[in-house]
């Protein structure tokens, strides 16, 4: 189920975006899945739906998904197509979090113990844990 926080500050479609790449990431979304209809999913979040076809169209031009007028958007790949960029943004989101953990007062253990939690999460398959 695809959910959003009306109350955060973060945008919508941001929200959308993450939820999204996070559920391919973790297998909950695979290649040929196919996503709701953008009206569809704009009206179960009682949102507008420029607003979750901006997400759509953020998830194509990364890769992930790909629309077909009439057939709908589908999850293309269970990466991005432009992983230097995303490796590059995924190091600045980190250093943003660990940033904010450290300001938050968390321990350096305690903060090394939730990436290991969450990497967890994402790397289930033992393989792609080396």
């Amino acid at each position: 189920m695809i959910t959003v926080d009306l109350a955060s500050s973060t945008p919508l479609h941001d929200q959308l975006v993450r939820f999204l790449r996070h559920s391919v990431a973790t297998g909950q979304l695979i290649p040929g899945d196919q996503l709701p209809a953008v009206r569809q999913l704009a009206a179960d979040l009682g949102i507008n739906f420029n607003t979750v076809a901006r997400a759509y169209r953020a998830l194509e031009t990364m890769g992930l998904v790909r629309t077909a007028r009439g057939r709908g958007t589908r999850v293309l790949a269970a990466t991005s197509t432009d992983q230097v960029a995303e490796a590059a943004g995924a190091r600045e989101a980190l250093r943003a979090a660990l940033t904010d953990a450290r300001l938050a007062g968390l321990s350096r253990k305690a903060v090394e113990e939730l990436i290991h939690q969450e990497a967890s999460a994402l790397w289930t398959d033992p393989e792609e844990n080396t």
